[in-house]
């Protein structure tokens, strides 16, 4: 490989959220990759640096085209310029339109379990959190057709948020499904908010599908939220977009988020993905190869050392979502034994909705070697809960 995703990066004492803990404890929960971004990055913010002035930033051409050229090329799917707008995260951009395209105590669907930040842009807005739960059959999740359409059928339900690739599962929704998905939400009046932000970090072998370009209802009843930052680990950035390609929606969009705020970047926000979507094409892969193989990894020690958990297979993001349910317990319980235990701190999913309080969310964007520490502390901790 020609880049180095093996030595480690010493994240503390940097004000890092995720390694906010104990000398001793190792994180492996939030959605934050440990690897350093690609060099292309980290040369173009270096070179704005040392400009040394950092007024007010605007959005080239370039930035426009970075964009366009990285979902034709990657994703074969054309957008046009107008239907991109800048927002400084995709999480800013929900909660702006959850507060611009519904009234209070109108009903927001996701399916669950799902990314846990949904719910927060729901009800701290005043909406009512939907669920329609995926169902958990064989080891495996399917969406419940029956119980979507009759949930998007309420008249009170008018918003849903699609996670695509879906977190913190790893399922690429295919075409057919994304199709059917936008046919109801048409059929029903409910517009549809796609979270696409893991959609470059697929395994090798798999592609995944942009919501809007499956069929025209999808295309013209939804709002897209894009950004690099989870694929080149740029979430302290903040820089993103939304793709909106009905002019009606896309105006109401465009005020929301002025409105709020949140529609005007700093100057590394606009250089970096420019240089990520040009040029850290290579690095993507090269990154995307090894986090196939840290799952491999793991999916061998697991099914070796830990026969009781079942390790959901995945086809994107870096998240792995185990279920403990042969425990027997809440996996709440589980994490916060086994970080008092050992130091591993893991997502304990009942924050996620539907079945999650069986499952814990590890994350493997991370060098091998903290990978395997990871999983011997898990095995560690695992035989010490099983004792008390």
């Amino acid at each position: 490989m020609r880049y180095d995703f093996d030595t480690p990066v010493n994240r503390r004492n940097t004000n890092s959220m995720k390694w906010a803990v104990g000398e001793q404890e190792l994180p492996m929960w939030v959605a934050d990759m440990d690897f350093a971004t690609a060099p292309a990055v980290r040369e173009a913010i270096e070179k704005r640096a040392a400009h040394g002035v950092f007024g007010y930033a605007d959005l080239p051409r370039q930035w426009y085209q970075a964009y366009r050229d990285w979902w034709k090329r990657r994703h074969h799917w054309e957008m046009e310029e107008e239907w991109l707008i800048f927002c400084t995260g995709v999480v800013p951009a929900i909660s702006s339109l959850v507060r611009k395209l519904t009234t209070p105590a109108e009903k927001v669907l996701i399916q669950t379990p799902v990314y846990n930040i949904f719910f927060n842009s729901i009800i701290n807005n005043g909406r009512q959190v939907l669920e329609s739960p995926l169902v958990y059959e064989d080891g495996a999740y399917r969406i419940d057709f029956d119980d979507l359409e009759e949930k998007l059928a309420d008249p009170q339900t008018t918003l849903m948020i699609l996670c695509n690739p879906h977190n913190p599962i790893g399922k690429i929704w295919d075409a057919r499904t994304l199709e059917r998905i936008g046919k109801l939400c048409y059929r029903h009046h409910v517009v549809v908010i796609s979270d696409e932000i893991h959609c470059d970090l697929t395994d090798p072998g798999y592609e995944y599908v942009p919501f809007a370009s499956v069929s025209e209802h999808c295309r013209e009843n939804s709002v897209i939220c894009l950004a690099p930052t989870k694929a080149f680990n740029l979430a302290g950035i903040q820089t993103a977009a939304v793709a909106v390609a009905n002019p009606w929606l896309r105006h109401k969009v465009w005020r929301g988020l002025n409105t709020d705020e949140v529609a005007e970047g700093n100057v590394f926000a606009v250089e970096a993905p420019i240089a990520a979507f040009n040029e850290g094409e290579e690095w993507l892969d090269e990154l995307r190869a090894y986090i196939l193989e840290n799952k491999r990894i793991v999916q061998e020690y697991v099914d070796r050392e830990l026969p009781k958990i079942h390790v959901i297979t995945s086809q994107a993001t870096y998240l792995l979502w185990l279920d403990c349910g042969a425990y027997g317990k809440e996996a709440r319980e589980i994490a916060d034994f086994i970080r008092r235990e050992t130091g591993l701190f893991l997502s304990a999913g009942e924050q996620y909705g539907g079945n999650g309080s069986r499952f814990l969310r590890m994350n493997l964007a991370c060098p091998r070697s903290t990978v395997r520490d990871g999983l011997e502390r898990l095995k560690k901790g695992l035989a010490a809960y099983e004792k008390a």
